[in-house]
Formats: C-alpha cells, sequence, structure tokens
C-alpha cells in the first residue's frame, strides 16, 4: 500500500494544482465580477472546480480546495488606494502570500497586478498568466514580443472597441455630430482616452472629438462635465473609478455615476457592461468575462497540457455584445429598434438604483 500511494503521489494523481490569483481591483468593482465570473466559468469546464459551488465558495471567500486544485485570491484595491507608498505596501503583503502559497500558476488581473507583480514574479519558475491589460502589454517589460513572449509570463490584453462603441452609439442618436471624452486619471482612462484621440487623429470616427477631460479630482470632473454638456452632442465616458473628494477620500464610482446621470442629459457610450450596468447609455463591450475565462484557459494548457508560457502567443478575446441600457434610454427620449443592432438589454441603472446611503459601501 505504501508503494502504492508513493507510485500514485509520483504519477501526480493525487498532486493538487495550486493556483493564485491577484486581482487589480476590489470585489465591489463591476468589472472584478465579470472577471471573476470567466475564471470560474473555465475553473469548472477544465476541470479545476468540481461544481458551481465551489465557484461560489471561492467568489465569496478568496480561497477553495476541490477534488484537483486549490485556489486562493487576494486584492490590490488600487482604484482606492493608488498612491506610491499604498502600491508598495499591498505589492509586498501580496508577494509574502505568494511565497507562503507557493502556487503552480499565478493569474494577474489587468494592469496595475500584472505590472507590480508580474515584475516581481518575471523569470522565476512560477508560470504567470495575466488579463486585462489595456492596449498593447509590452510596455511593462514582460514580454520580448506578443508573438514569442519568451519568458514565463503570457496572457491575454484588452483591445477595446471605442470606434465600435461610438458607432453604435450614432445608430442609437443619429443626429449627433459631436463628442467629449471624460475620464479619471488613472492608468486604464489615460490608456483608452488615448486609444479614442489616436482613432479620431486618423480620420477613423464619424464624430468630430471636441475635448478631453482627465483628471482624478471629482469636482473638476463635474464642473467640466457641466460645462460641456452645452458644447457637444455626446460623451465618451470611460473609468470614473480613482476620482476623489477635495479632503482626498475616494469616490465611489456608482456616487459619480449618479451625479452625471442625473446632471447630464446628453447621450453617452462607454467601452465596458459595467459602465452599462451603471446606467449609461451604451457599449460595445470589451468583455471583462472573456478576459478571465480566455486568461483561465492558457492557465490549464500550461498546468494540464505541459505548453510553456514563453511559447504562447498574447492575443486580445473578441468582442462582447452591443449592449443598451432601457433607463438611460427612457431618460433620454430614445425609442429602440430592431435596426439598431442591440444584442444586450440592461433594464435598470444601479447608480440609480442605489441611492447615496448605499454608495461606497
Amino acid at each position: 500500500l505504501l508503494v502504492l500511494s508513493l507510485f500514485t503521489f509520483a504519477s501526480g494523481q493525487t498532486k493538487k494544482h495550486k493556483i493564485f490569483i491577484v486581482s487589480s481591483y476590489h470585489r465591489e468593482y463591476l468589472w472584478s465580477q465579470d472577471t471573476q465570473k470567466g475564471v470560474c466559468a473555465a475553473l469548472i469546464e477544465f476541470g479545476f472546480l468540481d461544481n458551481q459551488e465551489q465557484a461560489d465558495e471561492f467568489t465569496k471567500t478568496d480561497y477553495v480546495e476541490s477534488s484537483s486544485a486549490i485556489l486562493q485570491k487576494s486584492w490590490m484595491d488600487t482604484k482606492r488606494m493608488s498612491s506610491k507608498s499604498e502600491i508598495a505596501a499591498t505589492v509586498s503583503r501580496i508577494m509574502g502570500e505568494i511565497s507562503k502559497f507557493s502556487p503552480d500558476l499565478v493569474l494577474l488581473g489587468d494592469d496595475n497586478a500584472a505590472n507590480h507583480i508580474g515584475n516581481q514574479l518575471i523569470d522565476t519558475n512560477t508560470p504567470v498568466v495575466f488579463w486585462g491589460i489595456n492596449g498593447l502589454p509590452l510596455r511593462y517589460g514582460l514580454l520580448d514580443s506578443l508573438e514569442k513572449p519568451g519568458h514565463n509570463v503570457t496572457g491575454v490584453y484588452q483591445s477595446g472597441y471605442p470606434r465600435e462603441c461610438l458607432e453604435f452609439l450614432k445608430k442609437l442618436a443619429p443626429d449627433i455630430k459631436t463628442f467629449a471624452i471624460l475620464s479619471d486619471d488613472s492608468e486604464t482612462g489615460r490608456a483608452k482616452q488615448k486609444d479614442i484621440e489616436n482613432l479620431y487623429k486618423s480620420g477613423k470616427l464619424q464624430l468630430k472629438l471636441v475635448k478631453t477631460i482627465v483628471t482624478n479630482d471629482f469636482d473638476d470632473w463635474k464642473s467640466e462635465a457641466l460645462q460641456l454638456k452645452d458644447e457637444v452632442d455626446a460623451f465618451f465616458v470611460v473609468n470614473h473609478n480613482t476620482l476623489k473628494d477635495k479632503t482626498g477620500k475616494p469616490v465611489d464610482q456608482l456616487e459619480a455615476g449618479a451625479w452625471y446621470l442625473r446632471n447630464i442629459n446628453k447621450p453617452e457610450c462607454s467601452d465596458e457592461k459595467q459602465f452599462v450596468q451603471e446606467g449609461m447609455l451604451c457599449c460595445c463591450d470589451d468583455s471583462g468575462y472573456n478576459q478571465g475565462y480566455e486568461a483561465m484557459k492558457i492557465g490549464y494548457r500550461i498546468l494540464k497540457k505541459g505548453e510553456r508560457p514563453e511559447s504562447i502567443t498574447i492575443t486580445a478575446p473578441g468582442r462582447g455584445h452591443f449592449i443598451i441600457n432601457r433607463q438611460r434610454a427612457q431618460m433620454l427620449g430614445i425609442s429602440i429598434s430592431e435596426k439598431m443592432g442591440v444584442e444586450e438589454y440592461i433594464e435598470k441603472s444601479i447608480a440609480l438604483e442605489k441611492g447615496v446611503t448605499d454608495i461606497g459601501k
């Protein structure tokens, strides 16, 4: 029996894969909830979790053990704890957790995890897979090239669909001709803002870009939006998760969104489902679900197929749905027809539904 047990362990039949996941953000962030659903779907499909109940437990507690894997998750919370000293302390904490856990695979969700944790793990023996980097992920020094990463790091990135978002908005509101960008001053917000501006400069957009607002000052964000609503026909609202009030306290995304929805009566698009759930009019979804799913699918190729991350090409998953928020459409007097190409409907605005007393929890 002892010989059989040793043989079984040596052949790998009882060894459980240890997977550690780092999110750049926090549990309540809608994008992170969407990526978690994609990761969990892949964990079940590829045999790392036994059932949906284990996925629910992992989502709730950040830890689960199945018949074939042990999973742990940690949060950086960089939307709200974004100073250099806060990020440095967070990186130190998480690297300690990773060392103690001794994983067979590390998944890194979004830019800050990929950059700050990824650069601690590059050229180690631990395979690393990232998701959610905005734009081409070469700038963090983790890859030799997209085709041949060359190190122990690979993953998927967000190519973004801003042109498709604006074209969809034009279908919903055919009379619009001009727009402004409204963004926070975050790694994510700046990347998206630059992508939209580059498309405009290259003549690939139907609408005229009048102005770009990039700030983390909530008062400035509001005053600029109020001024611009009389100068433009529409807005492209991207991330607004690192805004701070006059005391330096982080402003919750839904608080900012609720203010916008109550005070700006112009149609807007965004680039992710989370913002249409929040209450923005529409998007061509750069799907968080697809990001999480495809990253874990690569993890499966590494852990169970024996592929090496340095030879797995970096790719961007395809787009998600064309999505519209019915409540916002009604607020703006927009009638929805089949010719608009809507593929998914969100019925209500989370930001307006939650109310001020719930915001920020």
